[in-house]
């Protein structure tokens, strides 16, 4: 079986403008590449999830997107640009934020930092950009503990902040790295939740994750890598048992539950 690309030419969505061309992108840390010809297509307004086994390159790619890893073959746009050129209009929710927990710092003001890039840092922040941050803590459920330090909040709480503060910059484009890692039932709901409010209202979503059951349920599409690329389109085209398989180095085990397939390395 083929385990190349799925392209979304024939997709009905295909004819939404480009949020995330890539063209058999190589990229590498020195002279070793670590990923290796990713080829196709985000659409505007999509939302799109990397799977793949530990290690196999998926926060390499949400790097590229950022401009931080360099590309050595093919090519990466962003919103019509180079990554660095577009990083403006790209918010990032990492896996590890380094924030400190012992930090004195408020939620609200956690969140107000999402409108420096906006802003900057020497002027201070006005009206319009509280309510844009009080917004943004709002879409994540926890509007109630704005004034609370954000070291008192839970792992997933934390979690849907930092989610909080990138919807405050208002992107075009949100990568998120792993964002359910941890993360309780209620916090995974809020922020399916917050992330579904942002792509309805036009931005584009990529988010890498080894939760193939959110994959079915929030994702349009799905780029399958391991160091290079096992597949990219549509789930239900591109979570198969053979590219799973083949990704994840025989180790995929499928579990048929209401159509869900899960995987494990």
């Amino acid at each position: 079986m083929d385990v190349g690309a799925v392209r979304k030419d024939t997709d009905p969505a295909s004819d939404r403008p480009t949020a995330v061309l890539f063209d058999r992108a190589t990229l590498a840390y020195g002279r070793e590449p670590v990923v290796e010809d990713v080829d196709g297509v985000v659409r505007v307004g999509s939302t799109v999830a990397l799977i793949g086994p530990n290690g196999g390159g998926k926060s390499t790619l949400i790097k590229a997107m950022l401009g931080l890893v360099p590309v050595v073959g093919g090519s990466i746009q962003v919103l019509g640009r180079t990554p660095a050129r577009a990083r403006r209009d790209v918010a990032y929710v990492p896996q590890a934020d380094t924030l400190d927990p012992e930090f004195p710092v408020s939620v609200h003001q956690v969140v107000l930092m999402g409108r420096y890039r906006t802003i900057g840092w020497v002027r201070p922040a006005g009206r319009s950009d509280r309510r844009i941050a009080a917004q943004a803590l709002a879409a994540v459920g926890l509007a109630h503990r704005a004034a609370d330090r954000f070291g008192t909040l839970s792992g997933g709480q934390r979690q849907r902040v930092l989610l909080a503060r990138a919807i405050a910059q208002q992107p075009k484009l949100l990568l998120l790295d792993e964002p359910f890692n941890g993360v309780d039932a209620v916090s995974q709901e809020a922020l399916l939740r917050a992330l579904g409010e942002l792509r309805d209202a036009g931005a584009t979503v990529i988010v890498s994750t080894h939760d193939l059951s959110l994959v079915h349920l929030a994702c349009d599409d799905v780029c399958l890598l391991n160091r290079h690329q096992f597949g990219f389109g549509p789930t239900s085209a591109t979570l198969t048992p053979d590219r799973l398989r083949a990704a994840y180095g025989g180790a995929a085990l499928q579990v048929h539950v209401d159509n869900v397939i899960v995987a494990h390395s």
